[in-house]
């Protein structure tokens, strides 16, 4: 009986973890190239699916943009993938080929209030600069 409440106990805990969708679009309510929502704030460990609503999108990271010791990721073009986040912080995301005319999010993961200083240091397209702003500043 007691293995049988610890394997329900350890099961239980597995299903704490949560999966979030984000939607790649052509045009969303932000205007054109969009991952909706801009934003989302998830718990260490939880997932996000990102869903090739639309054609000719894909989610990555941006070099320089995620946690220290936090592992890059590449999706394919037209492809869905999920993410899971382990490391506290803040995760810059772009689709590749739409990335200048302002295509990103940000996956901030944990409690922290605001990205380090550096997050939005470096080069970045002004539409995507933009973008990253307001969607920091929707968190």
């Amino acid at each position: 009986m007691t293995s049988a409440l610890a394997l329900g106990l350890a099961l239980a805990g597995a299903g704490f973890a949560d999966t979030v969708e984000v939607k790649m679009l052509n045009r969303g309510t932000d205007g054109a190239m969009v991952f909706e929502p801009a934003a989302v704030r998830i718990a260490p460990g939880d997932t996000v699916r990102f869903i090739a609503t639309d054609k000719s999108h894909n989610a990555e990271t941006i070099e320089g943009m995620l946690p220290e010791g936090a592992a890059e990721f590449v999706g394919d073009l037209n492809k869905d993938i999920e993410v899971t986040f382990d490391a506290p912080g803040f995760y810059g995301i772009r689709c590749k080929p739409h990335f200048a005319m302002g295509m990103v999010m940000v996956v901030a993961v944990g409690d922290e209030a605001a990205p380090p200083a550096t997050f939005l240091e470096g080069r970045l397209p002004k539409k995507a600069k933009e973008r990253l702003e307001a969607a920091l500043a929707g968190l």
